[in-house]
């Protein structure tokens, strides 16, 4: 969680050089605050790399599972360190009064939201198209959770059931055509079948041009939710 205002940083020293500088300035912020929340550091960098290791030993020298778990971890990481985090934070930011104080900044909303997309995607060098499309799919749902207590519940309610129907733990292959079909429109399903492609069959961008395509969809449409619903102000009072 944020525990510091951002406006004293952006309106400390000189002004930002434009559009491209304020964006700059906010994602140092995002990065310092980031890493000095050890909760945050943990679950978005440690976490993953621990499921990995413990998968990695849970199924050595078993290489059909392997191939399956690996991809879908970094899947979940991915989707974790951006849709999540992103969802879960602004909201808190937002009812909290924060974002109605940055308002009285010249930081444009959409400074505001490059810098913290740029922090998500640091967070998760993997599959830059992945990154970007959740971490704006996380700004978008934002808009719609009303405050942050209500927040575990509607992140949720979207994040569980695209890992249940990506593959993320299990051969998707192997499930039912129901399931399938229905995996096939989300984008977790896309950024798995990507770094499935790319860390185990070896497999370049020119042979995931529907995967690059499904992910690049769903960030235009998270993009243009992000930037519509955005609100500097609080959804309730007191």
């Amino acid at each position: 969680m944020t525990a510091t205002v951002p406006d004293l940083e952006l309106t400390g020293g000189a002004p930002a050089p434009g559009w491209w500088g304020a964006a700059w300035r906010q994602y140092r912020l995002e990065r310092k605050m980031f890493w000095r929340n050890p909760s945050a550091a943990f679950f978005g960098v440690l976490l993953p790399l621990l499921l990995l290791a413990i998968f990695g030993a849970v199924f050595a020298g078993d290489r059909a599972n392997l191939d399956v778990i690996v991809p879908g971890i970094a899947g979940l990481s991915i989707m974790s360190a951006t849709f999540i985090s992103l969802a879960y934070n602004l909201v808190t930011l937002r009812e909290r009064g924060i974002l109605k104080r940055l308002r009285g900044t010249p930081l444009a909303p959409s400074a505001y939201i490059a810098g913290l997309a740029s922090n998500a995607v640091a967070n998760a060098a993997l599959q830059l198209a992945g990154v970007v499309c959740f971490a704006l799919l996380g700004v978008a749902l934002a808009h719609a959770i009303p405050n942050p207590e209500s927040a575990p519940a509607y992140v949720n309610a979207v994040f569980l059931p695209q890992i249940l129907l990506a593959g993320v733990f299990y051969d998707a292959d192997n499930a039912p055509q129901v399931v399938r079909d229905i995996a096939q429109v989300l984008p977790l399903t896309h950024l798995v079948d990507g770094l499935s492609g790319a860390m185990v069959k070896h497999v370049g961008l020119s042979g995931h041009g529907v995967d690059l395509l499904v992910l690049a969809l769903w960030a235009l449409v998270g993009g243009v939710l992000a930037m519509r619903g955005f609100s500097w102000e609080a959804r309730r009072e007191g």
